[in-house]
């Protein structure tokens, strides 16, 4: 058994190839009906054998699927596409490695699948802030007349996206998982951006080298810009992954910061966003943009997510005034520092998606008085740091969750001024109880911020659900007032 190599295109490589498709999510799925299409013939497999699995794979008509089995590597397989989540000490792979069968991702089959003239890539990975950055991409991109869509770890899968075709977009705003990067070894985009670097999926990665490792693979082959954070102060920084990075000659690096840009930067001078990257003679000159006005909502760490969309479509060749309209147009997924009522004159903010403490950071520091609620699975994450550099702003703190006692303890050892409520239930009406609790503790001109730093299934089916009943409690409250 071996593997085959197969290139870029939609032509006869793929036909009769034998290719087993790991996982029957929404990417494996995909990759599974897209490779068929092709000529491949697929198997999918998957761990799991609910119903919700037999009915997935009941609407694969014509392709195999085998559940309940996810280590067993097909006889006569020459490639295995696998769904991001699966971690590459999967016993499947290691069948895969021993029979010398490559490994790749959906991202992997989509870059292969393109065609001669197709869109080009500007890509976007980061510990926090992707989604926001690419979406506010997308809409930089539209302002400015081109057809494009954010895709990748959002959206339409990008599978299905690439077989609409060369001629259906211009450029594509693609969002990369550390997941899908890793498995994507052929990806070159015309530009690429990390928006920031901080722990968080090293039970995948095994270390913050290999996670950073694969953040990094998006600068590679990159055509026009390198797109880094120059505020960043972790070690790897984005700007060290540039370095690294083996790029095509002319590639230039450009950096965006919350202070004033130097050259080849974009940054931020008495509320104007401000270009030095991609203007003639930028030792001296400089583009205006857009002002931080037309970033919603304008916190610190929003106007970096805008700055980094900026630098990536002017990198494409976008006016100044479509980055502007863009900006503008531009309105942001639900609970992602979302402005949910004020109450007795404090605000209510959910920032639910803040799920790890990176994020968690970046909310609490664009409020100056602070009641925190906090607190989920923490995955891990220790809060020590995030509690050093928030203390100053906390008013009091609410803690929710399972792993409660971590925040408690981090918040006993460096904030032991700060009041802590210790909310210990889980039922429906928890979230209520926290919202009061956090009212008790707030006076007139301070905000009630929901920035758990903590992921959701403790509680709430995702972060999704944790955010409408952090917003539902609130509209109660105000109901009550």
């Amino acid at each position: 058994m071996g593997g085959r190599q197969v290139t870029s295109g939609q032509g006869s490589d793929w036909q009769d190839m034998r290719v087993t498709v790991a996982g029957l999510g929404v990417s494996g799925i995909s990759a599974a009906r897209a490779l068929t299409a092709l000529g491949a013939s697929v198997i999918v497999v998957d761990g799991g054998d609910s119903d919700a699995h037999r009915e997935r794979a009941a609407a694969l008509e014509g392709i195999e699927v085998r559940l309940g089995d996810a280590e067993t590597l097909p006889e006569g397989t020459e490639l295995v596409v696998t769904s991001p989540g699966w971690k590459p000490s999967s016993p499947l792979f290691a069948a895969a490695a021993e029979a010398g069968v490559d490994v790749v991702g959906d991202v992997e089959i989509a870059w292969r699948l393109r065609g001669p003239h197709a869109a080009p890539w500007l890509a976007i990975t980061g510990t926090n802030g992707k989604t926001t950055t690419t979406q506010m991409l997308a809409s930089i991109l539209r302002a400015a007349g081109l057809r494009t869509a954010a895709v990748g770890n959002i959206g339409t899968p990008i599978i299905d996206v690439v077989q609409e075709g060369d001629d259906a977009y211009d450029v594509l705003a693609v969002e990369l998982s550390s997941y899908q990067l890793h498995w994507a070894p052929s990806l070159r985009a015309h530009s690429a951006a990390v928006l920031n670097l901080a722990p968080d999926h090293l039970d995948w990665h095994g270390s913050m080298e290999a996670y950073a490792a694969d953040k990094g693979r998006i600068y590679e082959g990159n055509r026009v810009a390198c797109v880094y954070n120059v505020d960043a102060t972790d070690k790897p920084s984005t700007e060290d992954l540039v370095r690294e990075a083996d790029v095509e000659e002319g590639c230039r690096a450009v950096g965006f910061t919350l202070g004033a840009p130097g050259p080849s930067q974009l940054g931020v001078v008495e509320g104007i966003l401000v270009d030095r990257a991609f203007v003639e003679n930028r030792q001296q000159n400089a583009q205006e943009l857009a002002e931080v006005s037309d970033v919603s909502p304008p916190a610190p760490h929003n106007i970096a997510n805008a700055l980094a969309a900026a630098a990536l479509a002017r990198a494409f060749g976008v006016p100044a005034k479509a980055v502007r309209d863009g900006l503008r147009a531009f309105t942001p997924d639900a609970h992602r520092i979302a402005h949910v009522a004020d109450v007795d004159g404090v605000a209510y903010v959910d920032d639910s998606k803040a799920t790890n403490t990176h994020a968690a950071e970046a909310s609490l520091a664009a409020y100056e008085s602070i009641v925190w609620i906090a607190g989920g699975l923490a995955k891990g994450a220790t809060f020590d740091e995030l509690v050093t550099k928030s203390a100053k702003r906390l008013r009091g703190v609410v803690l929710i969750g399972a792993d409660r006692a971590l925040i408690g303890e981090a918040l006993a050892r460096h904030a032991p001024e700060v009041p802590v409520v210790d909310l210990d239930r889980t039922d429906t009406g928890a979230m209520l109880a926290a919202v009061q609790e956090a009212r008790r503790l707030a006076a007139a001109g301070d905000t009630v911020l929901l920035a758990p730093a903590c992921a959701s299934m403790d509680m709430f089916t995702n972060y999704n659900k944790r955010g409408d009943a952090f917003a539902h409690a609130v509209r109660e409250l105000g109901a009550g007032t």
